[in-house]
């Protein structure tokens, strides 16, 4: 079992299950079935292309890149374009903190991936996004099936705080980043 964590995605042609824990994230469970090639992603933020650290970020933390990495290394293994669809999960507003605000995190996840999907004209099978509740995530990409769970609210509190640790270690990131040493 390969478990990837936000800003994290992995792709595979090996029968292989794939699993993560979402809360206001998104996974993308992309595959070609004609091809046998499938893979999932997990970020954190949608991304902004006005943004300098979304194209200096070497990590699938912002869901633009986080897309066309996974889909670029769909592609290296074999994959076509044509051939590709998706399952969608995650977006859930464990943070408890405003969920109707209209710049919520989960919200703008799931707005950009689904505008995302369809721009490149990805058929989306499956998606289970929003409400209250984080997310267990197993995807066998071999199969194309994915098997969700959704988590109690004691389960959340734990992905909620490790989405606000991550959140403040990607902030730290972006600051260090303005630092020059000499």
């Amino acid at each position: 079992m390969i478990i990837i964590h936000p800003g994290e995605y992995y792709v595979t042609d090996k029968d292989e299950i794939i699993a993560t824990v979402l809360g206001s994230c998104i996974s993308v469970c992309i595959k070609d079935e004609r091809n046998g090639i499938g893979g999932m992603n997990h970020f954190m933020l949608p991304g902004d292309f006005r943004m300098d650290d979304v194209f200096q970020s070497q990590s699938a933390r912002y869901g633009m890149y986080a897309m066309e990495l996974i889909m670029g290394d769909l592609i290296k293994l074999g994959g076509d374009r044509s051939n590709l669809s998706a399952k969608v999960f995650g977006g859930g507003h464990v943070l408890r903190s405003l969920p109707n605000t209209k710049n919520a995190v989960p919200k703008a996840n799931i707005e950009f991936v689904k505008a995302f999907l369809s721009m490149e004209g990805i058929k989306v099978v499956k998606s289970d996004v929003g409400g209250m509740h984080g997310r267990k995530v197993l995807y066998l990409p071999a199969l194309g099936k994915v098997f969700v769970k959704r988590l109690v609210s004691e389960a959340d509190d734990q992905v909620a705080a490790r989405e606000q640790r991550y959140e403040k270690s990607l902030k730290r990131e972006v600051q260090e980043e303005d630092v020059t040493l000499f």
